[in-house]
């Protein structure tokens, strides 16, 4: 009689038990986190990052992939395939590297691009992010992007004594050049201009798939975060320009661009694309992940065609 007791008693605890951790999580599920105007879950939404080249040839990296004209027939073909690749992660919103002051100015590009009343330009917001909205009949591709104003004129901004952080001079002026970003190890073509900046070009023609592939590996991304580790150790005692140009430049740049997500973010249910050149990939990623509300997935498995499996 006694253990018929308390075998019940073990099983009542038990129940009890089971209750209320499906209590718990499914209130968790439904909790509420309220920031300003932007209402986030608990549970986590999804982030897929497309570390990308830029298309237009801008020559806005020490190293850049040289583009062929990608409004040519093979190019478009390939863009479309593209498209519908990334299209199988089945995103709810796309974001791009357009600074978030500048929305209402891409906005109008959308929409008169669903108008059929705009000319699509070379570069990757155009090409890729605005087809691949219009795909999946999204009424708006969202600007995570943070920029100084010597980069956007347009934007009023307190500059920082660019002196400060200027690391390539002190480098060069401090016997410190082995600490700049090495020239990139590569088969490619690669022809660096007077300025410093770098062109690599391949010298046979490489599919979009590839060459998104290859700017996606995590190797890759690894070794140009590595890099900017080298930048910030540039500077004699007091003087600190690389760690400067990385605390207030790169990390504040990246960690504004990991907060516009936050904010656009509005649900679980959320799958959030963004597209960006490829060297923001490490950081962005690492704060999604540190955050601890994100699911982070890879754009390796939707790049792989059928032929590759």
């Amino acid at each position: 009689m006694r253990s018929l007791v308390r075998c019940k008693f073990y099983l009542m605890i038990l129940l009890a038990t089971v209750l209320f951790t499906v209590g718990t999580t499914v209130s968790d599920d439904k909790t509420d986190l309220s920031t300003g105007n932007t209402t986030q879950m608990a549970r986590k939404s999804t982030v897929m990052i497309l570390g990308s080249s830029y298309l237009a040839n801008p020559g806005a990296d020490v190293h850049n992939t040289k583009m062929d004209d990608v409004l040519a027939l093979k190019r478009q073909a390939e863009i479309q395939q593209l498209v519908e690749q990334l299209a199988r992660f089945k995103p709810t919103k796309i974001a791009v590297e357009v600074d978030a002051r500048l929305d209402a100015d891409l906005q109008a590009e959308y929409n008169a691009y669903l108008d059929d009343n705009l000319q699509l330009k070379r570069h990757e917001i155009h090409q890729i992010a605005f087809r691949l909205a219009n795909q999946m009949g999204h009424p708006k591709v969202h600007c995570v992007d943070y920029f100084w104003a010597e980069q956007s004129p347009r934007i009023p901004e307190s500059e920082i004594d660019s002196e400060l952080m200027d690391y390539q001079q002190f480098a060069k002026t401090h016997n410190q050049d082995h600490l700049l970003p090495p020239k990139p190890t590569t088969d490619r073509k690669v022809t660096p201009d007077a300025d410093g900046t770098v062109l690599i070009e391949s010298d046979k023609h490489e599919s979009l798939i590839d060459l998104y592939m290859h700017l996606n590996q995590p190797k890759g991304r690894r070794a140009d975060h590595q890099a900017y580790m080298r930048i910030a150790r540039i500077g004699i005692d007091t003087q600190y320009p690389g760690a400067h140009w990385v605390i207030h430049n790169w990390y504040a740049r990246n960690f504004k661009i990991f907060v516009n997500l936050t904010r656009i973010t509005e649900s679980t249910d959320d799958r959030i694309l963004l597209i960006i050149g490829a060297e923001h990939v490490f950081l962005i990623q690492q704060f999604l992940e540190d955050s601890g509300d994100y699911i982070i997935e890879s754009p390796l498995k939707y790049l792989k065609t059928e032929d590759a499996n």
